[in-house]
């Protein structure tokens, strides 16, 4: 089954976004997509990593969710986007003026970059050695502490604000804070103890709100003879 334009709602026809539950990369994806596009304008396809259904492979090389397809007028590479972050671009630039001005304001977009390169680089790296310990040559603790790093920092900069940047929550937030999740899980006892106060709330402000609850609802695995979901709800 190829990825052509389904029956979609007649309000927002967009595309198929290619998603896997608890990755971190599609949660900021689908946060973007909840908050930014209207109702129901996203064929949402959950995908098991382990067994990626063909219309996925066809489309990506690295066959990494998310991945997103866009409809167009003439389908051509340029309608698929597989990277989160890219994602979260394009969908913020199908809202209002009101929302990128809050989310990625002109005079803080070189340190919402800085800081989400940051977030996918050494602290991603540090947070899948600390979830994997054992398949790497030192200790959980180790790997800890270099994830501590980035997170003494978020501390950091929560004492200014109540989000990470600025009073109001930003790009940044919505693109870090389920990396951070993540983070926490791999030990929740020392985190909840840990020397981080303004952070642990920071986060479970973000993970109690409507918004993150709405978009790890639970999907039964796409098959292309399924009814279609349509996201966001």
């Amino acid at each position: 089954m190829s990825d052509t334009k389904p029956n979609l709602p007649a309000n927002a026809p967009l595309g198929i976004l290619y998603s896997f539950r608890r990755c971190p990369y599609a949660m900021r994806a689908r946060l973007a997509c909840a908050l930014f596009l209207p109702a129901q304008c996203l064929e949402l396809r959950e995908v098991i990593l382990k067994n990626k259904p063909a219309e996925l492979l066809a489309i990506s090389a690295k066959a990494t969710v998310p991945v997103l397809t866009v409809f167009e007028e003439a389908p051509s590479s340029e309608n698929i986007i597989d990277e989160s972050r890219d994602i979260m671009l394009w969908a913020l630039a199908q809202s209002t003026q009101a929302f990128k001005n809050q989310y990625l304001p002109l005079h803080l977009q070189l340190e919402i970059d800085e800081l989400i390169d940051e977030n996918d680089g050494s602290f991603k790296w540090a947070l899948d050695r600390y979830k994997y310990s054992d398949r790497y040559e030192e200790s959980e603790q180790y790997y800890r502490a270099l994830g501590e790093i980035f997170l003494a920092k978020l501390e950091g900069l929560l004492t200014k604000n109540e989000y990470l940047l600025t009073a109001e929550i930003s790009l940044a937030d919505i693109a870090i804070f389920p990396f951070v999740r993540q983070f926490a899980h791999v030990d929740n006892a020392w985190f909840e103890q840990s020397p981080y106060p303004k952070l642990i709330r920071w986060l479970n402000t973000l993970l109690d709100s409507a918004l993150f609850i709405s978009i790890m609802e639970k999907y039964t695995p796409w098959q292309a003879e399924h009814e279609a979901i349509y996201f966001p709800k």
